[in-house]
C-alpha cells in the first residue's frame, strides 16, 4: 500500500481524515498561502482553493515521490467579493466578526490527491453557505475572547459555542465547514482504491 500523505499541519483536518479509518501522516507543505492573493480575483474562489490545494501537495511531491497526497485549502468569502484570511489577533477577528454580523457569506474548499508518481490529480470543490445572526460587538468580543478562533478564517469555530453565532448554515457536508470536507474526500480516495467500496 503506498503512504497517503495529508499535507497540512492542521489539527482539525488530521482529526477529520483520522475518521476515514485510513492510514496515513502529515507533513508541512513549502508553500505560501498568501502569495497567491492576487490570483483570488481572476480566478474566483472555487478554482483560487484548487489551486492553493495543489500548490500545497505538489511541494511535497519530490520527498514523497512514490506516494498520494492530499492538499487541501479553504477560502472564506463574504460578505461580497471580499477574501477572508485568519485573523492572528484578537481585535482583527474582532472586526472580521462585526463585518460578517448578519450577512451571508461563503466557505469554499478545495480538495486534490495527487498522484505523486504520476503527477495527475484528482480534485473536487465543497461550497457552505453561511448566514450569522445580527449580534453585537460585546458578544463577538465575549466569544473571541473566551474560545481565540485566531487560527480560523471567519473567526469562529462551529465546534465550540461560535454556533452561537450562526442563523442558518446550508451545507451538503458540515466537516466542509471544518476544514476537509469528507464527503468529497472519501470519493477521492475510493476512486484511487485508498478505501473500499464502489
Amino acid at each position: 500500500m503506498r503512504n497517503l500523505v495529508l499535507a497540512s499541519t492542521s489539527r482539525y483536518r488530521r482529526e477529520l481524515l483520522q475518521r476515514l479509518d485510513v492510514p496515513f501522516f502529515t507533513a508541512a507543505p513549502a508553500y505560501d498561502e498568501r502569495a497567491e492573493d492576487a490570483r483570488f480575483g481572476e480566478l474566483g474562489a472555487p478554482e483560487f482553493a484548487l489551486r492553493l490545494a495543489l500548490g500545497k501537495a505538489e511541494s511535497l511531491r519530490s520527498a514523497n515521490s512514490d506516494a498520494w497526497i492530499l492538499g487541501a485549502d479553504q477560502v472564506a468569502v463574504g460578505p461580497g467579493p471580499e477574501l477572508l484570511h485568519k485573523p492572528g489577533t484578537e481585535d482583527q477577528a474582532i472586526a472580521q466578526l462585526m463585518r460578517l454580523s448578519g450577512a451571508t457569506f461563503q466557505l469554499v474548499t478545495g480538495v486534490v490527491l495527487l498522484d505523486a508518481t504520476s503527477g495527475v490529480s484528482d480534485t473536487a470543490v465543497d461550497v457552505q453557505t453561511l448566514t450569522m445572526r445580527a449580534y453585537g460587538e460585546d458578544e463577538a468580543a465575549a466569544y473571541v475572547r473566551r474560545y481565540q478562533p485566531l487560527d480560523c478564517a471567519g473567526s469562529f469555530r462551529i465546534e465550540d459555542a461560535g454556533i452561537k453565532l450562526f442563523a442558518r448554515i446550508d451545507s451538503a457536508d458540515f466537516t466542509g465547514i471544518i476544514g476537509l470536507p469528507l464527503l468529497a474526500v472519501a470519493r477521492l480516495l475510493r476512486t484511487a482504491g485508498l478505501l473500499p467500496g464502489p
